[in-house]
């Protein structure tokens, strides 16, 4: 069967879900005409601007940080505390209970840009941002199976089973009530409640349309995620997608220090007070290893002589591995060490500060080459003789 009769059968299986219809058109009506209406009955208010950004902040982190980073793909622990914030903003989010959200999402990561993939960005921008809820496969959600340890948490079926109560409760009745304190409850409801829903909901759904057609692929080219800076403005972090699809189990999506990534400075902010804890990280020699990988494709492209790319890479993926296999050694070495062993801790940590040093004299090397190819003529590249990695 070809792809389009393939893609074609799934589109006639497919049964349209009215209950999300229904639901985001009139969010998204009453996002465009109830602020105009509300603003020009009972006047502006900084109150409302606080609303707006307080919740706007709590459920979206609440599934970046929480239904996210957290629960679909455990890059760190967090306290009991916390995961129930999660879980109650998280409904507030309207976007299904925890249960169902991230198990979609792993099987989007585990079947990333196939059929098998819920929003599968080769059915089409609309499909992959909002059409996937609007029609969806009864078959995927008949052969679906939920993860064991979500099903073992309490909390996790606790707000699966009371998901619609606290949604309603958390989207709309909690900022009418913060809207209430300060004097305006149908105005908390309008920009806490309504707009709030519509603005967060888009900027989550831009991830799964916006951030697979759109930006670079600086870690991977093997499937279509991609990191966009605005993105990440609009989705608390979750811009660097790229990055994610490529390294998944990190807690970080913005890697970098001056990458916007506010999910990934809440969830580091929480572990000095032991509120979250075994944060993972990639090591840096694995990441600059895929920038390598992605790079050494891009200049073969450009007509850079292979072999002389070959050469340099070699060295950098050499110089990364002594560095894991003595980072290992250590690691292991300080968990069980004696005292007759101390000298030789202390050796293998001035061992691992050379390793740290030689790989990135390799990579700095292979910066330099990349540089200098890119600044010579299409037309010489395959004559490149002035500047010999070996």
């Amino acid at each position: 069967m070809t792809h389009n009769n393939r893609n074609q059968t799934s589109q006639k299986a497919k049964v349209t879900n009215w209950t999300n219809i229904i639901f985001f058109t009139a969010i998204s009506l009453g996002a465009v005409v109830l602020p105009i209406w509300y603003l020009s009955v009972a006047g502006f208010s900084w109150w409302l601007v606080a609303i707006f950004f307080f919740m706007i902040s709590a459920t979206c982190m609440s599934i970046t940080a929480g239904y996210h980073r957290f629960l679909s793909h455990r890059s760190y622990d967090c306290h009991p505390v916390v995961k129930l914030v999660y879980l109650l903003f998280g409904a507030g989010a309207f976007q299904g209970s925890a249960l169902d959200w991230a198990t979609d999402h792993r099987i989007h990561h585990r079947h990333v840009d196939t059929e098998k993939d819920p929003h599968n960005i080769h059915e089409g921008f609309f499909h992959a941002h909002i059409g996937w809820i609007f029609k969806m496969d009864p078959a995927h959600y008949e052969s679906r199976e939920f993860p064991k340890d979500l099903l073992d948490d309490k909390l996790v079926m606790w707000q699966h089973r009371n998901f619609v109560l606290l949604a309603i409760l958390m989207s709309f009745g909690f900022p009418m009530f913060l809207g209430a304190l300060v004097g305006h409850p149908i105005g908390g409801l309008v920009f806490g409640g309504i707009f709030r829903q519509f603005v967060g909901s888009q900027s989550t759904f831009l991830i799964n349309s916006y951030a697979h057609t759109f930006g670079r692929r600086p870690y991977s080219t093997q499937q279509t995620a991609r990191d966009s800076f605005v993105l990440a403005i609009l989705a608390f972090g979750e811009g660097y997608h790229n990055y994610h699809h490529q390294f998944a189990s990190d807690y970080r999506n913005g890697v970098r220090w001056y990458q916007w990534d506010p999910t990934k400075w809440l969830i580091s902010s929480l572990s000095i007070f032991n509120l979250t804890y075994r944060l993972k990280k990639i090591p840096d020699s694995d990441i600059l290893l895929a920038r390598i990988r992605c790079e050494q494709k891009s200049l073969l492209q450009m007509g850079v002589p292979a072999e002389q790319l070959l050469v340099l890479r070699k060295k950098v993926e050499v110089a990364q591995q002594r560095l894991r296999h003595l980072y290992a050694d250590y690691q292991t070495l300080k968990k069980t060490v004696q005292e007759e062993s101390r000298i030789k801790l202390i050796t293998m940590k001035a061992e691992l500060k050379t390793a740290k040093m030689e790989f990135k004299a390799a990579f700095a090397g292979w910066r330099f080459h990349m540089r200098a190819w890119r600044a010579i003529p299409a037309s010489k590249r395959y004559q490149l003789v002035a500047v010999n990695p070996q």
